[in-house]
């Protein structure tokens, strides 16, 4: 019986006779006799079910069929020539695919850098991105959908023994607040002004505390896309000793902001989120002590391809540099 797909060996024997019009200077490149190569050519036409050349005792020429197909037969062995250099390109991982989600708040701070240094070191490597919370980038890391997640701290217990978690950046959280309210405090504070002079910048843009927004309703996420960045935020009333009014709830930071622009409430967001400029919201840092939202990397512990190693290469250093900063951002 035929094989169904022609030998590699047999194709580049076709090319080397196309090119020689002569079986016997064809030989001679391949360093074999005439009789031999002339057997190979007919097992291949046998096997494609064509003749490729038209012989006479003092010429071979290309058949119409032979001529078309020279070119694609090129092709085909140029790409199995780049087999090798291709599987080693994705074994060193330089070359591959990287499905990567993250978080909303990750594209406000910590997303550009990481990305950027990766093109850069892996420009072969194409990146499959998707914004997600943290608690759906769990659940498609444990079925295996995704390679690696940019996630808020903490990662759900009952995962810890199937994942590993690397923290790149820590920051405080501020209040996000309509321009409006901010007016509103900005003339209070005019109102009654500081025995200290040098104080009066910090009626405009300095910290501000939260029982200044005790009765403004909250908006926030539910808490079952981010148990742990929702209760610190709950834990930030606590400790001002307030109980908060919950307004609207979304799902997207981009949203949250934009309920806080059209006045529906505050919101507390990382610091990072004042990289998000939108009209009509302002954001202030609070006199609290605020606890940090911490963020990082999260992947399967018994799947690193070279190319996710790769990645978290560059993620270490990075928030080896970030982390020691005394902001992250």
């Amino acid at each position: 019986m035929l094989p169904a797909v022609p030998d590699l060996r047999l194709l580049r024997y076709f090319v080397t006779v196309a090119e020689e019009k002569h079986f016997g200077r064809a030989a001679v490149r391949l360093s074999m006799t005439q009789p031999p190569l002339s057997q190979a050519i007919r097992a291949l036409e046998d096997t494609l079910g064509v003749e490729l050349f038209a012989r006479t005792r003092r010429s071979v020429e290309l058949t119409r069929v032979g001529a078309d197909l020279l070119p694609e037969v090129r092709r085909l062995l140029a790409s199995a020539e780049g087999l090798r250099p291709l599987a080693q390109s994705l074994a060193r991982g330089e070359a591959g695919v990287l499905s990567l989600a993250f978080v909303s708040t990750a594209d406000y701070g910590l997303l550009p850098p990481l990305l950027r240094d990766f093109g850069a070191r892996h420009p072969r490597v194409r990146l499959e991105l998707t914004e997600a919370t943290s608690d759906v980038q769990v659940d498609e890391l444990v079925a295996g959908r995704i390679d690696a997640g940019l996630v808020i701290a903490p990662v759900a217990p009952r995962h810890d023994a199937q994942l590993s978690w690397l923290p790149i950046a820590r920051e405080p959280l501020v209040i996000a607040m309509s321009s409006e309210m901010a007016a509103r405090i900005a003339a209070d504070a005019a109102a009654n002004p500081p025995a200290n002079p040098d104080a009066q910048p910090e009626w405009l843009d300095g910290p501000v505390s939260l029982r200044e927004f005790a009765d403004a309703p909250l908006v926030i996420f539910p808490r079952r896309l981010a148990p742990g960045f929702y209760d610190i935020i709950m834990d930030c009333y606590g400790v001002a000793g307030l109980s908060p009014r919950i307004g609207q709830q979304a799902i997207q930071m981009q949203t949250i902001v934009s309920l806080v622009s059209a006045g529906m409430g505050v919101a507390l967001v990382p610091q990072s989120l004042r990289n998000l400029r939108r009209t009509g919201v302002v954001y202030r840092p609070l006199r609290e002590s605020v606890p940090a939202i911490e963020t990082g990397l999260v992947w399967r512990t018994d799947e690193v391809s070279p190319v996710l190693a790769g990645f978290i290469d560059i993620v270490r250093a990075h928030a080896a540099t970030v982390l020691a900063q005394p902001s992250a951002f």
